[in-house]
C-alpha cells in the first residue's frame, strides 16, 4: 500500500467518523484533496485510490497538471487567491471556485465561462478572522456581494469558503466555524438557495465538520508535508 492510498483511506475514515458523531449522513460531506506543489502523478496515484476532486492555489501550476491528466475524470477547484488577469483560464478549465470576494472577479469569471461548459460553481470566500494578511469580505459585506453575484450568468452560487486564524483552544477554534454556519443560514432565508460550506483542513476539519461543512480542504495529511510554512 502507498503513502497516498494509505493517508487517503486514513482521512476519509476520519471524515466519516467525524460525520456520524455530528449527527449527519456518512456521505454529508464532500473530500477535495488540496494538490498544489505536488506532481501530477500524485494526483494521479490520489486518482487510483478513489479520489476524483483536487484543489490548486497556483494557476499555472494547475494548468500543467490539468494537462497532463487529462484522460483522467477529475473535478478540479481553484481555491487561491485571483487576479483579475488570470479570470479568463480559471473559467475556461476549473469546475469550482472557492476564492470569489469582489464584483469584479465574479463578473469576469461569468462573462468568461464558455458557454458548452457548465455554470461555473463559485463560493465566496468570507475573512471571518478579520485578517489583514488574508483574502475575503467582510461578513457584514457578504450579504450585498452575494445579492450580486448570484444573478450573474454561467455562474452557480454555491456557497461560502473560509480559512480561519489556527489557534490551539477547541473553543476558539470552533467559534469561526460557527459564524459561517449562522451566515450562511442568514443568506438562505434571503432566498439564496446556497448548500455548501467549504471550510476545515488537516488540522481542524473535524470541528468544521460538526459545525456543517460540506466540502473539507486536506492537503498535507493526504499528500504528505509541503517544502515551505503555511497551507491548507
Amino acid at each position: 500500500m502507498t503513502a497516498i492510498l494509505s493517508n487517503l483511506q486514513a482521512v476519509k475514515r476520519a471524515v466519516t467518523e467525524a460525520s456520524i458523531a455530528a449527527g449527519r449522513p456518512r456521505d454529508a460531506v464532500h473530500l477535495l484533496a488540496v494538490s498544489k506543489t505536488f506532481p501530477a502523478e500524485a494526483v494521479r496515484e490520489a486518482y487510483q485510490a478513489g479520489q476524483t476532486a483536487f484543489g490548486e492555489n497556483y494557476l499555472q501550476e494547475a494548468l500543467d497538471k490539468i494537462g497532463a491528466l487529462r484522460d483522467l475524470p477529475l473535478e478540479w477547484h481553484f481555491i487561491g487567491p485571483i487576479q483579475s488577469n488570470k479570470t479568463r483560464a480559471i473559467a475556461e478549465h476549473f469546475d469550482w471556485v472557492h476564492g470569489v470576494d469582489r464584483l469584479k472577479v465574479a463578473e469576469r469569471l461569468s462573462a468568461q465561462r464558455p458557454e458548452s461548459m457548465p455554470p461555473l460553481n463559485i463560493c465566496l470566500q468570507v475573512n471571518v478572522s478579520g485578517e489583514a494578511s488574508k483574502s475575503g469580505v467582510a461578513p457584514q459585506e457578504v450579504l450585498q456581494l452575494a445579492g450580486e453575484v448570484v444573478r450573474l450568468p454561467r455562474l452557480k452560487l454555491r456557497g461560502l469558503m473560509a480559512i480561519p486564524a489556527p489557534v490551539d483552544d477547541p473553543l476558539l477554534q470552533r467559534a469561526p466555524f460557527v459564524q459561517m454556519r449562522e451566515l450562511l443560514a442568514v443568506l438562505n432565508a434571503q432566498g439564496m438557495q446556497m448548500d455548501t460550506l467549504s471550510m476545515g483542513m488537516s488540522h481542524d476539519f473535524a470541528v468544521a465538520i460538526q459545525e456543517g461543512a460540506t466540502i473539507v480542504r486536506v492537503g498535507t495529511a493526504i499528500f504528505g508535508a509541503r517544502n515551505y510554512g503555511g497551507e491548507q
